[in-house]
């Protein structure tokens, strides 16, 4: 056990960090054009957060949810998804009453206790973002186009774009009647978590994963939408066919937390390899006011970032390699180990990626050792080359060389050769 992660866990290694890092770059940079503004929450809070915010009827809060009491007696929980902690931060920091509207964005782990499978740890990790202060359809049009733009410009094929609306509480009080009705005779024959749902929120019946498939006939909330929602549903659609974004009008989507309101969408995947919903969100104009805030609404959408990976590998998207590293320096005896010190820490501190040996190894070890660390180019220091104070660079991909002195001089032509680097301290 000491030498196993816990179970719906898993590391991230450096063979595979790079695709993360592009992912994440990629969601920020994109963010960022649409002025979302990055925000980071606690990964615990107290669980009333998650019981008012999330929903009682949901089975992440009466199934899925890490809570524990801690030392002081308070229950808390490891957040099982961004929306709500974005909420709390938002009341408790008055940003409310900044000038609105206030977008953020975040990248985050959660955690859910549920069946691990491909795509779906225990401990997950997360885009999203969140806007608020705004009812106006246009901002659920430019948080779905933010999606849209972000999936497609990753290069992932087979993506559709599926829309509902869900409703207020003024028209789904007359849903939840019509739809109990329906679902009265069929109580029987239903699972033990929707005969609860029944009664307390039976939309989310229709998002049981045991009993939602065979409820084909089911009353739509789309035909019992209040004038306002109707009338959002109908804009939110004008500002996707302005946007060139297309759509397709799904009335199953429930989407599977309590505090959606009005527009819920979902993007979906339909490559045989990675089918199913690769990002989902929505319009919950009541959250800030149920958690203790004031009643301003808010839109928004979450993107689990280990099934984004996945889909992408299933497109068979190339995320670029990480870059090479730029100098490996071989030393030979112990005045060669200090002169490269000494100029690995120069070479570094201009911008360049560089490496040595640090095991004792013979010459031919070490070229073998640069090989598999895919070094462009190679330099070897021993007693002859700081006597002549002039050493061979060796270009790895076609064996050319060139000398250089081991003075500043020579490191800058070391430097020129190579090239700078990025703001990330990677070599170009």
């Amino acid at each position: 056990m000491l030498t196993n992660a816990p179970r719906g866990t898993k590391d991230i290694l450096p063979s595979d960090v790079y695709k993360w890092r592009y992912v994440e770059e990629k969601f920020m940079n994109i963010c960022g054009r649409y002025n979302y503004k990055e925000i980071r929450t606690p990964t615990f809070e107290h669980t009333e957060l998650f019981l008012r915010g999330v929903g009682e009827t949901t089975d992440i809060v009466n199934k899925e949810m890490y809570t524990f009491e801690d030392k002081g007696g308070r229950s808390i929980t490891l957040k099982p998804e961004g929306t709500a902690p974005v909420v709390r931060a938002l009341i408790e920091n008055n940003i409310y009453a900044q000038q609105q509207p206030s977008k953020f964005f975040y990248a985050i782990p959660a955690f859910r206790y549920e069946k691990p499978q491909s795509g779906r740890q225990r401990e997950f990790h997360q885009f999203g973002v969140e806007a608020f202060g705004s009812g106006d359809s246009a901002i659920d049009a430019e948080v779905i186009a933010l999606a849209v733009n972000f999936l497609g410009g990753l290069g992932i094929k087979g993506l559709k774009l599926h829309i509902n609306s869900v409703g207020c509480p003024k028209c789904r009080n007359r849903y939840n009647q019509a739809l109990r009705e329906y679902l009265k005779p069929k109580l029987k024959d239903l699972c033990s978590d929707c005969k609860v749902r029944f009664e307390k929120n039976p939309m989310r019946v229709l998002d049981c994963k045991i009993d939602g498939a065979k409820l084909t006939d089911a009353p739509l909330m789309l035909d019992y939408l209040c004038d306002d929602c109707k009338a959002h549903f109908e804009s939110l659609q004008e500002y996707l066919k302005v946007l060139g974004i297309d759509y397709v009008i799904d009335p199953k989507i429930v989407r599977g937390l309590d505090y959606y309101t009005k527009t819920a969408f979902e993007i979906v995947s339909s490559n045989k390899s990675s089918q199913g919903t690769v990002c989902g969100g929505g319009r919950y104009d009541g959250l800030v006011a149920e958690c203790g805030g004031p009643d301003i609404p808010g839109m928004g959408f979450g993107l689990g970032i280990e099934r984004l990976l996945n889909v992408m590998e299933a497109n068979n998207v190339k995320i670029p390699a990480p870059p090479k590293l730029g100098l490996y320096i071989a030393p030979i005896g112990e005045k060669g180990k200090k002169n490269a010190q000494k100029m690995l820490y120069t070479l570094r501190n201009m911008g360049i990626s560089a490496e040595s040996d640090y095991l004792g190894r013979s010459i031919k070890a070490q070229m073998k050792y640069a090989n598999k660390l895919d070094a462009n180019y190679v330099i070897v220091i021993g007693d002859n080359e700081i006597q002549n104070n002039l050493a061979e660079v060796k270009r790895m991909s076609d064996g050319s060389t060139v000398s250089v002195t081991l003075d500043e001089s020579g490191i800058k032509t070391i430097k020129d050769m190579i090239g700078g680097s990025t703001d990330d301290g990677s070599t170009r």
